[in-house]
């Protein structure tokens, strides 16, 4: 099955398109650091099964320098030595805060001390908001059966149009 919408195509679906691409373009902008960004956004993309945003992370990540096995570890970083304890947190909050309705109380206090450990407010706030938007984005993607396999690093921009 090929995809089922192209949420550009229709003018309601590209104004909503253009708008969580701005907002991501902000979270892109603040002093998260930006391995971590990609990092969160592949995992939360894994978990989803949303193999689109996983073709366009892993590919950024991998344009921008991020090493194969670390992206090849992602999935199983809790058994990996390739991550730093802030990268841990981060990782945790984003399986924390995918998997909601799993864990029945949300997100740990455990994981939110760890991430306030590692990040300051600004990155804390850009932090929680990509990992909301990677979900929003996810749902979209697996909704409209977008397949993963053709992006192009680099050309998320125009995607978005």
């Amino acid at each position: 099955m090929g995809t089922r919408m192209d949420l550009f195509a229709n003018e309601i679906g590209a104004r909503i398109g253009k708008r969580i691409f701005a907002v991501s373009q902000v979270i892109h902008e603040s002093p998260l650091p930006k391995p971590t960004q990609e990092l969160v956004q592949l995992r939360a993309s894994q978990i989803n099964g949303c193999g689109f945003c996983v073709d366009i992370h892993g590919k950024d990540a991998a344009a921008a320098g991020e090493t194969a096995a670390r992206l090849n570890l992602v999935a199983t970083w809790r058994h990996s030595s390739v991550f730093t304890e802030a990268e841990r947190a981060a990782l945790a909050l984003t399986e924390e805060g995918t998997r909601i309705i799993d864990g029945y109380e949300g997100v740990s206090d455990e994981t939110w001390g760890r991430v306030r450990a590692h990040y300051d407010a600004d990155q804390t706030v850009a932090l929680v908001a990509l990992i909301a938007m990677i979900n929003a984005t996810n749902r979209l993607g697996v909704m409209l059966a977008n397949e993963g396999g053709a992006y192009e690093p680099g050309n998320l921009a125009t995607i978005a149009g």
